[in-house]
């Protein structure tokens, strides 16, 4: 049977990546594309790239007809996505992409991103959609949160190896870098062209960066206490694509040990041989997650790195992993696909 889906907010990045995603998809429809600025508009004109897709046209999210939509997603940016999933009809499952609904706390929300949360009540019912962890809440959920791309990656290193015991909880540093379509498709000086290209820069350096909000969060309910790690994210110049890497106190063959076990049947977390070490090359286009352990030539101490796709296992191909299980079907459905290489 085949099941109907809106998007709000199809005009950006996530959006475009969703529709890409969804375009095989065997069991679900594009109903309603919305995109307020763009209202009016066929999506070919906004995505040339997708012009071969046989879509409606782009509208305002007021003008969705919203009876015959089983699930939607929203892609809109935080404290914008709030308002509007909170006018949406109860009967809709819906898929966040935005930071509105990751943290637990409202207070936590206010802390982070600036403003008060504008609807607490429904941040109650919120699952946080790290999709391998909360396999189970997903599927029975009506609203669940997508994770922060940053924070989706520093998780498939660390979570199995806080449960597991084998690091040091105090001594955890996580180097990242993002490119440059995980900052949005709106127009920002420091992303221009000139002012990219050929270069790198850390940014929200000492601890100011958003997504560790949700690291708070999530390691320090694993511990069972207080986990606060040291988070350096860098701009870098490519479109696509997540490399984090972190340094660890603790065994490199226990690390490798507790990873390889913590995601032996997950589809798309692969843990690589001893000593490799992963490319966003590899992951590029996939909702595929690749992560590698290094021994440090210090003895106890080692590295790990993963590489994702921000837009994709980050972002989108996260949001449809959750549909997928939200709406009773087959999990990995439209999500196969094999990285873009070269």
């Amino acid at each position: 049977m085949t099941q109907s889906l809106a998007i709000i907010g199809a005009s950006g990045y996530t959006g475009a990546e969703l529709i890409r995603l969804l375009a095989t998809h065997p069991s679900f429809e594009i109903r309603a594309l919305a995109a307020n600025s763009k209202a009016g508009q066929p999506l070919a004109a906004v995505f040339p790239h997708l012009r071969h897709l046989a879509l409606p046209d782009l509208v305002t999210w007021e003008e969705i007809d919203f009876a015959g939509i089983d699930l939607c997603f929203c892609a809109l940016p935080h404290k914008t996505s709030q308002e509007v999933i909170a006018q949406l009809p109860r009967h809709l499952k819906i898929v966040d992409l935005s930071a509105d609904f990751r943290l637990r706390d409202p207070a936590d929300y206010q802390k982070w991103y600036g403003n008060p949360h504008a609807a607490p009540d429904m941040q109650k019912e919120a699952v946080y959609g790290l999709t391998e962890f909360y396999r189970d809440d997903i599927a029975a959920a009506r609203l669940v949160a997508g994770t922060g791309c940053n924070a989706a990656t520093g998780q498939y290193i660390l979570r199995p190896l806080i449960s597991a015991g084998v690091i040091d909880l105090d001594e955890i540093i996580l180097d990242l870098a993002c490119g440059v379509s995980g900052a949005g498709r709106s127009l920002k000086e420091n992303l221009l062209h000139a002012e990219l290209s050929e270069g790198t820069n850390a940014y929200s350096v000492g601890g100011t960066h958003r997504h560790l909000g949700e690291f708070d969060q999530e390691f320090s309910a694993l511990a069972g206490r207080p986990v606060q790690i040291q988070f350096t994210p860098h701009l870098a110049p490519f479109n696509r694509g997540i490399l984090a890497t972190a340094y660890l106190r603790g065994d490199a063959a226990a690390v490798h040990g507790a990873l390889k076990a913590a995601y032996a049947d997950e589809p798309f977390l692969t843990v690589l041989p001893m000593g490799e070490t992963p490319s966003t090359h590899h992951v590029r286009g996939s909702n595929f997650c690749h992560i590698g352990v290094v021994a440090d030539r210090l003895a106890g101490r080692c590295i790990v790195v993963a590489a994702l796709d921000n837009l994709t296992k980050g972002s989108s191909g996260q949001a449809l992993q959750n549909a997928n299980l939200m709406l009773g079907v087959e999990e990995t459905a439209g999500l196969m696909l094999a990285p873009c290489f070269p």
